[in-house]
């Protein structure tokens, strides 16, 4: 058990390298094309995949994804989504190296602090009560679910309707990226329970296929891949990324735990050891997200999107 506990905190450190690797990739492509207009879908997808770039990040966002659907089939939630929430420490240290963005001396320590956040986890590993769960009540699932998604999907095209300044969009775009990137977390740790409950590779695909988290999980992640190009491409990565990831990381871990009777160890030594290290990631992610929403504004023009003046473009 301890073994596999390490091994899946691994995979959960393969899956936020990859995912993240993607995003600085994409961010890099965006800058490159046009503005995009989210009053033509089909426009903005036919340019994001006639790019090769972006479709090298996304390839690499979606092996992320793979990864993090292995790993909450033997992980619970309160392990696995300090260690993606990690992620954000390595958009950081990307942003200085690929992006020559400034890692000043807050995000310093804050990469420090993620990396011993990820210690404690792998510290906290354990026999008794840190078993993954796998089976969800359906009307819960919903209840909680769709309110989310409509709530995220409406906070996250809030600054598409209006004249906003960058910050104050960002953070929007952040909250309903994270709210809508929350659900599809819960549709994954649906999903992943298929892969415990079937046997053999076609009773997996035919329960994948029938599944209603597997459209779930296209719809939200769709929805919010595309609210999160814009916002790659018209505000600060500084802002839309810790923003995003706090949201989403706090919203799935309190419901995910609770939706899918997850415990936490028993040992009164690795449940503190457990409980500081998210309150470690939880302390960084809040911390990078109040400071950039703190800095000064450097452009105040509005936010290109679904109701942008035509004669802007």
């Amino acid at each position: 058990m301890i073994a596999s506990s390490y091994a899946g905190i691994a995979l959960a450190l393969l899956a936020a390298t990859s995912y993240n690797v993607g995003l600085i990739q994409e961010k890099r492509a965006l800058g490159r094309m046009p503005a995009l207009d989210l009053r033509r879908v089909p426009r903005v997808i036919a340019t994001l995949l006639a790019d090769p770039a972006w479709l090298a990040g996304f390839a690499l966002m979606l092996l992320g994804l793979a990864c993090q659907i292995v790993v909450l089939t033997f992980e619970p939630v309160s392990v696995v989504q300090p260690v993606l929430a990690s992620g954000v420490a390595l958009v950081l240290v990307l942003s200085r190296l690929v992006l020559r963005e400034r890692l000043g001396a807050v995000e310093f320590w804050c990469v420090a602090a993620m990396a011993v956040s990820v210690i404690l986890l792998a510290a906290s590993a354990g026999r008794a009560g840190g078993g993954a769960g796998h089976h969800v009540n359906p009307g819960w699932m919903a209840a909680v679910a769709i309110p989310s998604a409509v709530i995220g999907l409406l906070v996250g095209v809030s600054p598409l309707r209006r004249r906003s300044r960058a910050v104050s969009a960002g953070v929007c775009f952040g909250i309903g990226t994270g709210l809508l990137y929350g659900v599809a977390a819960l549709a994954i740790k649906g999903l992943s329970g298929i892969l415990t409950g079937h046997h053999g590779d076609v009773r997996i695909v035919t329960g994948i296929l029938s599944s209603p988290y597997l459209y779930v999980l296209a719809g939200c992640s769709a929805a919010a891949m595309l609210l999160y190009q814009v916002a790659l491409q018209s505000c600060r990565a500084s802002i839309v990324v810790p923003v995003s990831n706090v949201t989403g990381s706090v919203y799935f871990m309190i419901t995910g735990t609770w939706l899918f009777h997850e415990h936490l160890p028993s040992s009164p030594a690795k449940l503190g050891l457990r409980l500081a290290a998210i309150v470690v990631a939880g302390f960084v992610l809040v911390t990078l997200s109040r400071q950039a929403a703190e800095e000064p504004e450097p452009d105040s023009a509005p936010v290109p999107g679904l109701l942008a003046d035509p004669r802007r473009q």
